[in-house]
């Protein structure tokens, strides 16, 4: 970080670039300017107090003179080492950045997503961090409010990306000093996998439900024919349209990792070639105007897994068994997660002790053969 004495003209002269960056005045310590990507620049102060840094920012440079810059800074730095530091104007509440980031960094997400992000943001994050400085949280209040979530697990796990990307781009905004996101490292917490695989004596016994409900329910039993030959996600297929389905792929605009390519097999596209096409969904909603809803969806699945003798099946774990037939079959796990869309082949990591289970068997029955 470099250190100059600052003056009017050396500050005009500090260049943006493509990030944040802080430069130290040499002579009041603990005094700076940050430089943002945008080119605004913005005093703070920086110290050690109790074995706490501590980060304010004095004000915007834009608006600020540099001696009043300098004499504020001087007045908080003192403060704080009576333990009297005022709270000032122009520091950030926790909800007016977290405000400011949904704003700017939310049009990222899909509206889904932001609707989800905002409703864990209001349930889980905000009772606890509002009124806060957002330059003031550190490491320590981070693992307190992740704590506070045990009983809760799953909305731990969903909340924290969420902090974290608000403090991330709090650096960014220049309301917190770089580099100080307390959420990195954090560690979820472990939960029991969910994952549920079909068995080959399930599977046979599903495919015979199927078939004896074919005639009455076509269209439902496509449905979960193409989960199983897909692996694609319930939504994905359920408001499939027509138009997303030409030269033997599907198109789909908008997965949840984004616009993406599905490649078919004959059986996928002798089921998709199988089904009427009557408006522009593949399973159009039998009452209102657009797709199927997963509630329809949901209850056929439940009279035929209960028939199947799979009630604890749920529809999700076709993409599971999708996965894990392909693991299985000898796929590697960049494949795989090309298969089932992740961007991150992380998320695929948790099929890879199939492929330990691939290898354990070939190993035993190989024992069988030489030791015979």
């Amino acid at each position: 970080m470099p250190k100059v004495r600052l003056t009017k003209s050396r500050i005009e002269a500090l260049e943006a670039s493509g990030l944040p960056y802080d430069v130290r005045d040499t002579e009041l310590k603990g005094f700076g300017v940050r430089v943002l990507p945008s080119g605004a620049r913005r005093f703070f102060i920086h110290s050690q107090h109790e074995g706490r840094r501590v980060w304010k920012m004095v004000g915007n440079a834009g608006d600020m003179e540099l001696s009043e810059a300098r004499r504020r800074a001087t007045e908080l730095l003192a403060a704080i080492r009576r333990d009297e530091a005022p709270v000032l104007p122009e520091e950030r509440l926790f909800e007016t950045v977290a405000g400011e980031v949904f704003d700017r960094y939310g049009r990222r997400w899909k509206p889904s997503t932001r609707k989800v992000n905002r409703d864990y943001l209001r349930s889980t994050i905000l009772p606890w961090f509002a009124g806060c400085n957002i330059a003031d949280i550190d490491r320590q209040d981070v693992l307190r409010w992740f704590a506070s979530l045990h009983a809760t697990p799953v909305a731990a796990d969903r909340s924290a990306p969420i902090l974290s990307v608000i403090l991330r781009e709090a650096e960014l905004y220049g309301y917190r000093p770089e580099g100080s996101n307390p959420c990195t490292g954090i560690r979820r917490y472990r939960r029991k996998g969910r994952e549920r695989f079909l068995s080959e004596p399930e599977l046979r016994r599903l495919a015979r439900v199927l078939n004896s409900q074919e005639a009455q329910y076509p269209r439902e039993v496509a449905f979960i024919r193409l989960l199983l030959l897909t692996g694609c996600r319930n939504k994905e297929i359920r408001t499939l349209q027509w138009a997303d389905y030409r030269d033997g792929r599907l198109f789909l605009p908008e997965s949840k990792t984004g616009p993406r390519t599905v490649w078919l097999s004959s059986p996928v596209r002798h089921v998709l070639d199988g089904l009427p096409r009557q408006g522009k969904w593949v399973f159009p909603s039998p009452r209102i105007a657009g797709p199927v809803s997963s509630t329809f969806l949901e209850d056929f699945w439940h009279r035929v897994r209960q028939r199947a003798g799979i009630t604890d099946v749920r529809l999700h774990d076709c993409r599971h068994t999708y996965a894990s037939i392909a693991i299985m079959a000898g796929e590697s796990v960049t494949t795989t997660a090309r298969l089932l869309g992740h961007n991150d082949t992380q998320t695929t990591l948790k099929y890879a002790h199939l492929c330990d289970r691939s290898v354990r068997e070939a190993a035993d029955a190989l024992a069988d053969i030489l030791g015979s």
